[in-house]
């Protein structure tokens, strides 16, 4: 489920629709946790939907570490790619805020995190990245641990409208790693690889 102070509007002709804040998120909180209603659904089982299913699950699913793709029943699904993200996905089935996001501001994600199925190429935005590989979390998850410590450090001192949303095991964790208490998993820990 995604954070409820967002909501969907057109961004561009490059990315089409995206989902922007309409108020403050602060740093540490949780924009989006895995719910009762999105669904995990093996490759396989892609295999057998219609082909406009099919479409619709690729266009709007990311991989998880088992390769199963993760389709989100909500408006979690209209976010953006960033070179720049503001949202930061974790190891244990929720994103977090990275840095503070202002209203009117796009929420995004590095889709390098996604364990994407095939390269593609976009604006850099300034970085000295133009394209999105596959393994991207094994080049780049030291910067993004780095930045979901930094976030982990403020998950206790903000606001959290989707705790309800949490199983009790996981926010548990969230709270210990916030605490100083449990290590937290690197987001390598969401690699998918074919050899497993």
């Amino acid at each position: 489920m995604i954070i409820p102070c967002t909501k969907v509007v057109y961004i561009n002709e490059d990315k089409g629709n995206g989902v922007v804040a309409t108020a403050r998120i602060p740093q540490g909180t949780v924009t989006w946790v895995f719910d009762d209603l999105d669904r995990e659904i093996p490759m396989d089982r892609l295999e057998r939907m219609s082909l406009p299913c099919q479409e619709a699950t690729l266009t709007y699913s990311y991989r998880n570490n088992r390769g199963h793709l993760i389709f989100c029943w909500d408006n979690e699904r209209f976010i953006n790619h960033s070179f720049k993200p503001n949202c930061c996905l974790t190891a244990y089935n929720f994103e977090i805020a990275i840095r503070n996001i202002e209203p009117g501001e796009e929420l995004t994600n590095d889709y390098g995190a996604f364990n994407i199925i095939a390269p593609f190429a976009v604006d850099s935005e300034g970085s000295e990245r133009t394209t999105v590989y596959p393994d991207d979390l094994l080049r780049y998850n030291g910067l993004w641990d780095g930045q979901l410590q930094e976030a982990f450090s403020r998950f206790l001192h903000v606001e959290q409208p989707l705790r309800q949303v949490f199983s009790p095991d996981v926010w548990k964790l969230a709270e210990s790693i916030a605490r100083g208490e449990t290590a937290m998993a690197s987001i390598r820990n969401c690699y998918y690889s074919e050899s497993r």
